[in-house]
């Protein structure tokens, strides 16, 4: 057997009706300049050829992992606790795609960096065409789990699920991904924390992949989900604050920050979800809850979100079923990806 059968990395792809973007994913990950990997297929009962089209390329790196009934995103994303791994492993969303040259940077970073426990490089944004948003923010070569936590929080870091690297131990130790969080929806955030807190991240100043913006990834994600998926986010950072004296710190320093940048966004997609789809929330409940979340994490703070011009429109758009439908009937009308 030769040694790319085997390997020091692994490259996990988690999919299900990859459509167009999928080949081009799977086709930057075989072009890698650093060959001694396998690609892991976890295919989720694609019905577009997805499955059909990799199990028709000749390449020994590629294992496909096809499940036998459909399953949720977290379901999925789950199996790559349960299958054979390298040493080192990767997860991409099957719209991103990796530079030629990612692996063998990511390698000279392990190298350089051999007691971390959590890779990343820098990257840049694409939209649904690949064209060119932007590039990340710059980040530093070395962070420590309470700076990492500090950037989160503070809205001053790009963190995505694709590009990040860690041993398959640590991976399994944690459990994988967090599974609780519907949709994924910021267990990327608790995964990567716990991961850093083993040891600290290296980061790579090389542009080493891509992440694809468009729709699907910001203005169509349900509601629901998400205001469940940032409580349960809310609760992780309660209780890393009580493991974590150098974390409590900077909790209270910067959760207000988290609070006030979140607690916008999801009001406003409270706002474009018809009163129906809501399960009984309306935009002051939300901000009620957000204040005993505020609470919860920085006692005796002065949260006063109302004090946004926004937020004050949004409640009282809310509150008068005639400017709610209107409001729903423009975002109909005009609505563009979020960037």
């Amino acid at each position: 057997m030769s040694s790319r059968l085997n390997g020091k990395y692994s490259v996990i792809l988690p999919v299900r009706n990859g459509g167009k973007y999928v080949k081009d994913c799977v086709t930057s990950i075989l072009a890698q300049t650093y060959e001694d990997f396998r690609l892991e297929v976890l295919d989720n009962c694609s019905t577009d050829g997805t499955l059909e089209w990799i199990t028709s390329i000749d390449d020994e790196r590629i294992r496909i992992y096809a499940s036998d009934r459909p399953l949720t995103i977290g379901a999925n994303w789950a199996r790559a606790t349960t299958i054979p791994k390298n040493e080192f492993i990767t997860l991409i969303g099957h719209d991103d795609i990796l530079d030629s040259h990612y692996l063998e940077t990511m390698d000279s970073l392990i190298r350089k960096h051999p007691e971390a426990t959590l890779y990343q490089a820098h990257f840049r944004y694409i939209d649904s065409e690949g064209s060119l948003i932007r590039h990340c923010r710059p980040m530093d070569e070395i962070q420590s789990a309470s700076e990492f936590v500090a950037f989160i929080l503070s809205g001053i870091i790009d963190t995505m699920g694709t590009g990040f690297m860690m041993r398959s131990a640590h991976y399994d130790r944690e459990g994988g991904i967090p599974t609780s969080y519907p949709n994924l929806l910021f267990a990327d955030f608790h995964l990567f924390i716990n991961l850093t807190r083993l040891s600290y991240k290296a980061t790579s100043p090389e542009e080493c992949f891509a992440f694809r913006l468009h729709r699907s990834t910001t203005t169509l994600s349900g509601d629901n989900p998400y205001q469940e998926a940032y409580g349960l986010f809310i609760d992780y950072l309660e209780k890393l604050k009580e493991i974590d004296p150098h974390i409590q710190q900077i909790v209270t320093r910067y959760a207000m920050d988290f609070i006030r940048q979140y607690s916008k966004g999801l009001v406003h997609r409270l706002l474009r979800t018809p009163i129906s789809k809501r399960g009984g929330r309306t935009v002051n409940d939300f901000l009620a809850q957000n204040a005993e979340y505020a609470d919860r994490l920085v006692p005796g703070n002065s949260y006063r979100l109302d004090r946004d011009f926004s937020i004050r429109l949004a409640r009282q758009i809310d509150s008068n079923p005639i400017f709610r439908n209107l409001f729903l009937a423009f975002k109909r009308i005009y609505s563009r990806p979020i960037y």
